[in-house]
């Protein structure tokens, strides 16, 4: 019992074990996809701020691009200078965009809310002179270290978006708008703790529920593989039993049937006086035929008759003919009905179960006749072995601590193995009734 609880607690173990590694794997599983969705909906997120920058400058920029305002700011008129910068304060400059600038062409700039920048001159970069020859808008990061950023790099790091007002490539001025790249990384933010809730949620609820299948999985893989052990340890076991009986009728009968045939003829060619008689000879010749037919039964036990190429009932018919050489006479009583719809795996416990019983009969039960009778009950294959025989005590077995014969035993874990049963009724003086059932597929 103590070897049992430790065989289950080591089966526990390992289905732990198994399911602690799939939990991991899913939570490995779990962390990378919330890695690459986090760093995919930030990006994700940046392109969509980047754009809504692009787009904002876009709306902005068309406000400032009256012809008049645009020549106005080109002379720096200081009344248009003073309009542009009422519209970039009230409607432009806010949490996000924090500096404006406008250039000419020739690097000029001609307005930006910061007052003391207006009149400066710099040298424009490849992008912006081709944005203001092409009409294309542009974004990028700004370096803050160039001459002309030196009152923005308070701001640590900004996202700079320009585009021309005006004609185009026809003295268009260039509209720069500077936005904090804080607020396109919050969007980055904002996006993926929008999608993580959605994302990681169904991940978690998908791991929740996998783990009780998972552990239902591996319990039930732990016992099959008990099962299989079993079933090896049976089988192992019926080899065993199956060894010691063909060394016991070797040793109980054909080993001493031969012996004594060898003693009778020693003793024979040592009597000078008396040559061997004719029914000596023939008793002796009478012994080695009952060797030779009882080793001829050995080795057709050894290689019954194929039931799965002919069936139940020849297989039964010939166990039958072969177990009434003897004092024993078997009939066979086979309901036809069931066995030729059975499966080939229940035909052959049938006809182990009918050799187990006729070989008990003839060896151990005295008995002088016996039935072999099959039948079908519902979805159940049933087998009798009915003997005349001497007979036995159950109850006097069971105060034993025995349940019959090794061989019987073995059957009787094979049958439950496959789902049957198996039932001995007998008495003293009344024979015996073996009865063997076998659900069918």
């Amino acid at each position: 019992m103590t070897g049992e609880r430790r065989g289950r607690a080591a089966g526990e173990r390992v289905v732990i074990v198994a399911v602690a590694q799939f939990a991991l794997v899913g939570v490995l599983a779990l962390a990378i996809v919330a890695l690459t969705t986090g760093i995919a909906s930030r990006r994700v997120g940046q392109r969509e701020a980047i754009a809504n920058a692009r787009t904002t400058t876009v709306l902005t920029s068309q406000r400032l691009a009256d012809p008049a305002m645009i020549e106005g700011l080109r002379n720096g008129d200081p009344d248009t200078i003073a309009g542009v910068d009422r519209i970039v304060r009230d409607d432009v400059l806010d949490d996000a965009v924090v500096r404006v600038k406008i250039w000419t062409a020739e690097g000029v700039i001609v307005y930006s809310d910061a007052a003391e920048l207006i009149g400066s001159t710099f040298a424009l970069g490849a992008d912006e002179v081709d944005a203001l020859r092409s009409g294309r808008i542009e974004a990028e990061v700004s370096n803050l270290d160039e001459p002309e950023n030196r009152l923005e790099r308070q701001f640590e790091k900004l996202l700079e978006v320009y585009l021309p007002i005006g004609v185009p490539g026809e003295d268009a001025l260039l509209f720069e708008a500077y936005h904090r790249y804080d607020s396109v990384s919050d969007a980055g933010s904002q996006l993926w703790q929008s999608f993580a809730p959605i994302a990681l949620g169904g991940l978690i609820v998908l791991e929740l529920v996998q783990l009780p299948l998972a552990w239902s999985l591996a319990r039930r893989l732990r016992e099959r593989m008990r099962e299989r052990e079993a079933l090896t340890w049976r089988a192992l076991e019926a080899s065993e039993v199956v060894r010691r009986q063909i060394a016991s009728d070797l040793h109980d009968g054909v080993v001493q049937d031969l012996t004594g045939v060898a003693y009778g003829l020693s003793a024979a060619a040592r009597r000078p006086d008396r040559p061997v008689s004719s029914a000596e000879l023939d008793a002796t010749a009478g012994a080695v035929r009952d060797a030779t037919r009882a080793l001829r039964s050995l080795v057709v036990d050894l290689t019954p008759a194929s039931v799965d190429e002919g069936g139940l009932v020849p297989a039964l018919e010939e166990l039958a003919r072969r177990m009434s050489v003897g004092p024993l006479e078997v009939q066979v009583d086979v309901d036809e009905a069931g066995p030729t719809t059975w499966d080939p795996a229940v035909d052959r416990l049938l006809y182990r179960a009918a050799q187990e019983g006729l070989r008990n009969a003839a060896r151990h039960a005295n008995a002088a006749s016996a039935v072999v009778r099959v039948r079908g009950e519902g979805d159940v294959a049933v087998l009798e072995v009915i003997d005349d025989g001497d007979g036995f005590d159950p109850e006097q077995l069971a105060a034993d601590g025995t349940d019959g014969h090794v061989d019987l035993r073995a059957l009787r874990g094979v049958v439950t193995d496959a789902g049957g049963t198996v039932e001995t009724v007998s008495a003293p003086g009344a024979g015996t009734t073996l009865r063997v059932g076998v659900p069918t597929p």
